[in-house]
Parts: structure tokens; C-alpha cells; sequence
């Protein structure tokens, strides 16, 4: 496990240290800090810091610019850190707004790699704080609603509530019904086809509806097992589903697709 001996030492002197940040994690921050003050872009910085890690992957950040999730409380508008890990999720959300994002491009690489992949997968994180950032960058629902591949999420929300973290209060407070529906809602510009947990097999008609495929399996990941099952499962998922026809774009149903701003 990691220690905390940084975090204690800052306390010690003084610093409001409310983001627990263990040692090993700290000494990432403290390098990737000092690639992009010496002019690496972000994406440079995260290859640089995978293959000293010894990570075969390809990991691209979504953007190299500035983006922020922002979260409008009745308490004044603060960062999502701060209104999560600092506040503890007790301020009432008003609303979600991803600073920059006007500003901000997809990191080089991006695009080309979503268009171009075999399938696409949604993990299954926050669809506001998370996954709207993403999806707020010029270019990125195109290059999903574009891909050759099929794209296929798995729902954060099990039997009305989050797994983890606000993702339930935060859809709620843009208008959209916190369950496995609403995440299908968000996405269905782009989205082919969303794993559900068994407990929300009743809204698999409502999610086709939307003309999104909706497959039922038990999402709930308590260990190391449960992991690998569903990772093999949402692959075969995706492998199950024909490719696209190039270039075509998914039919919209509901609200228009619009980034996720208050």
C-alpha cells in the first residue's frame, strides 16, 4: 500500500491538504508537473510516464488545453474535487459547467483513434463529472456518432442510485432521470448498445426505444473476478455487434445532443 508521509508533512506546516494523495501518487504529480513546466504537452507527459511504468497501452488524454468540471451548488460555484472530496458531496447541484471546454481541442490522436477503433467502450464513470468533459470537446461526439466501430457503455447507475460518487444528483439536477435509462438518454447520439445490471432488466424496452441495444448482466464489481467477468462480457458485447457502415451517424431519439452544460 502507499504512505502519506508528504500529505502529513504539508499538514504539519500548515497547507489545507483535504485531497488525500498518497506518496507514490504525489511523486507522479511532482513529475508530470515538471514535464509540462519544461514544455512537454499533457499527452507527451502521460506517454512518458506509461512506458516508464512499464504500461504496453496506449493512453491518450483527452485534451492537452485547460478543462475543468465545474459544479454550480447552493453554496457558489467550486471544482468538482473540491465539491467531492472537500464538501463531501453536501451542497445541493444546481447545474455542471466545463470551463474551457470552448477553448480546449482533442489531444493529437484522439479523434483518429475513436473513429478508427474496433469498438469504442463507455466505462462506467460519472456520465456529468467524467465522461461530459470528454464528450464536451469539439470533435468528440462526431468522431463516436462517425466510428467504423460500434461504441457500447456500461451503466454507473444500478436500481435508481450511483455504484460511486454524486453521478445520480448530477444527472437530476441536468434534467435526466437517474437510472440505466437516463445514462442510454445522454448517449444515444452515439451509443449502439449499454450494459445494464440485472436489477434494471425492467427498463431494457424503455432503452431500446431509444434505439440502443440494451444487454442485462450483473455489473457490480466487489473483487478481482467480478472485473474480469464483466470486461470479458462488455468485449464480447461489442464484438457481437456489426460494424457500422462508414460514416453513418446514430439516430438521435429524445433531446437533441448537446454538451452537458448548465
Amino acid at each position: 500500500g502507499d504512505t502519506f508521509n508528504c500529505l502529513e508533512a504539508l499538514r504539519r506546516l500548515g497547507v489545507e491538504a483535504w485531497l488525500k494523495l498518497g506518496d507514490m501518487d504525489l511523486a507522479t504529480h511532482i513529475y508530470r508537473t515538471h514535464l509540462l513546466r519544461s514544455g512537454r504537452r499533457l499527452s507527451e507527459a502521460c506517454d512518458l510516464i506509461r512506458r516508464a511504468l512499464g504500461v504496453r497501452s496506449r493512453i491518450l488524454p483527452a485534451t492537452d488545453d485547460e478543462l475543468r468540471t465545474m459544479v454550480l451548488t447552493d453554496r457558489g460555484e467550486m471544482s468538482f474535487e473540491e465539491f467531492y472530496v472537500k464538501h463531501r458531496c453536501e451542497p445541493k447541484v444546481l447545474g455542471v459547467r466545463y470551463a474551457g471546454a470552448e477553448r480546449a481541442r482533442p489531444a493529437p490522436g484522439v479523434v483518429e483513434a475513436l473513429r478508427e477503433a474496433e469498438f469504442t467502450i463507455v466505462c462506467p464513470s460519472n456520465p456529468v463529472a467524467s465522461v461530459g468533459p470528454i464528450l464536451a470537446l469539439r470533435g468528440v461526439r462526431e468522431a463516436l456518432r462517425e466510428a467504423r466501430g460500434p461504441v457500447v457503455a456500461v451503466s454507473p447507475i444500478v436500481a435508481g442510485r450511483a455504484v460511486k460518487g454524486p453521478a445520480a444528483e448530477m444527472m437530476r439536477a441536468l434534467g435526466y432521470e437517474a437510472s440505466a435509462y437516463g445514462v442510454a438518454e445522454m448517449y444515444a447520439d452515439f451509443l449502439d448498445a449499454i450494459v445494464i445490471d440485472v436489477a434494471d432488466a425492467h427498463l431494457k424496452p424503455r432503452i431500446e426505444a431509444l434505439k440502443v441495444r440494451a444487454f442485462e448482466a450483473p455489473t457490480l464489481m466487489r473483487g478481482l473476478s467480478d472485473k474480469v467477468k464483466l470486461a470479458s462480457l462488455v468485449v464480447d458485447v461489442a464484438r457481437s455487434l456489426s460494424p457500422r457502415p462508414r460514416g453513418a451517424a446514430q439516430p438521435t431519439e429524445g433531446r437533441p445532443a448537446e454538451p452537458l452544460r448548465a
